[in-house]
């Protein structure tokens, strides 16, 4: 059976994806390295169960849209090889979110969000959820009562993050199959390839990205408490003497979404993080008139942005815009130098950005505004030192924190002289 659909996709499967193949009845759970090949192969899974039971449903998740329809169109790719006389025509052609075979069956994919209100309704029969580590706890509650009367299966794949999470009990629970797959096992990825990822990271984040490893020592660089208390504003009221500062992340090229994020600022003891949004998708003019007019609205003080990659044109852009040139300013993680006084300078780092905002939050000089995602991206954040004792920050879901980060360098910024180093 796997020959034949080794000649048809020109693929050679490994054991374990052969096992996935075969595992008819069985919920699955596979944690997995990077490139390991395992979206291949539940793809495959997919196609085959839409080919062989006619009028069915499945639903392809994941937290980001872009995350879901990667997956999803590998399974239109698959079924277009196997039996392309089932793909639908004219008002039942393939959309960038849904197919229906000639057989009856339809494949939907979409993105969760942050709490899984645009999926529910759907009946499911084959529920596959894709970096199911990475979708919040919210979601679950509204996606499991999809299979309670097809009593349908359900197949997660995911990098692991973390011992905790929804992902992480399912891959612990006896009623699912599971599958640890590490990158380093993969006779398709070089090995030097896999080398040089060691030098570029930590142990433990590459034990964790490539051997797929479920870590308990990484650790939250803002703990969940700190974040709960921190979290306490339920709307937010502009105070006319108070200044604005606004804080923006933009996304990397393969990135979901660009961030803004804006602080009040009445003193150094009291700052109020009062506004969260993301764009998602969104092309480098439209990030550049979305700030133009969120000064437009709010006169900010001050707009931090992250002027290194893909933020470097859009930084040069509004230092020659009119209307905010002489209020933005780049803060790169390692860019800037700080005026410490007679004459010392100190590099501005990425550390010293997380470390402010967890000082503020900590000495309860900063209220946020109580919001899904920006808990989601604040618990995301992990850190971690090296054997050399540097301190590593990173996370998934990074890049409101980022932007919250710049926003909240304002209590320092009015202190300090910054300059192009």
């Amino acid at each position: 059976m796997d020959q034949d659909f080794e000649e048809i996709l020109k693929i050679k499967l490994d054991k374990w994806q052969s096992e996935v193949l075969c595992s008819e009845e069985d919920n699955l759970a596979i944690r997995a390295g990077r490139q390991v090949g395992k979206s291949t192969v539940v793809a495959l899974k997919a196609a085959l169960y839409a080919l062989r039971n006619p009028r069915k449903t499945v639903l392809i998740i994941a937290s980001v849209d872009r995350q879901a329809q990667l997956l999803f169109e590998k399974v239109v790719e698959t079924i277009l090889l196997l039996n392309k006389d089932q793909i639908g025509k004219k008002k039942d052609k393939p959309t960038k979110h849904h197919m229906k075979l000639r057989n009856g069956t339809k494949i939907y994919c979409l993105p969760t969000g942050r709490s899984g209100y645009g999926i529910r309704g759907y009946t499911v029969d084959l529920l596959i959820a894709d970096e199911a580590a990475f979708i919040p706890e919210e979601v679950w509650v509204a996606v499991v009562p999809m299979l309670a009367t097809t009593r349908g299966k359900v197949i997660l794949l995911s990098t692991p993050f973390g011992k905790q999470g929804y992902f992480y009990e399912c891959f612990n629970d006896p009623n699912y199959k599971t599958f640890a797959v590490s990158s380093e096992k993969c006779p398709r990825i070089p090995k030097d390839f896999l080398e040089k990822q060691k030098e570029k990271m930590t142990k433990l984040q590459y034990a964790q990205e490539f051997k797929g490893e479920f870590l308990e020592e990484l650790t939250q660089f803002f703990s969940t408490d700190l974040i709960d208390n921190s979290l306490t504003l339920d709307s937010w009221f502009h105070h006319q003497s108070a200044e604005l500062y606004l804080g923006v992340d933009v996304a990397r090229y393969g990135g979901d979404e660009c961030a803004f994020v804006i602080v009040e600022y009445k003193n150094k003891n009291d700052l109020s993080l009062v506004h969260v949004e993301t764009s998602t998708k969104v092309s480098a003019a439209e990030t550049i008139e979305r700030i133009i007019n969120l000064h437009n609205i709010y006169k900010f003080r001050k707009i931090y942005i992250d002027d290194a990659g893909l933020g470097g044109p859009i930084f040069d852009v509004l230092l020659e815009t009119s209307s905010v040139g002489g209020r933005v300013i780049g803060l790169n993680n390692a860019s800037r130098s700080i005026e410490r006084g007679e004459g010392r300078r100190k590099r501005l780092l990425k550390e010293d950005m997380y470390g402010n905002l967890k000082r503020l939050m900590e000495q309860n000089k900063i209220k946020m505004i109580k919001h899904l995602d920006l808990r989601r991206s604040l618990a995301s954040i992990q850190f971690e030192y090296s054997d050399s004792d540097n301190l590593k920050i990173f996370g998934k879901y990074s890049h409101i924190s980022e932007a919250a980060i710049r926003a909240a360098w304002c209590v320092m910024a009015k202190g300090l002289k910054l300059f192009v180093a």
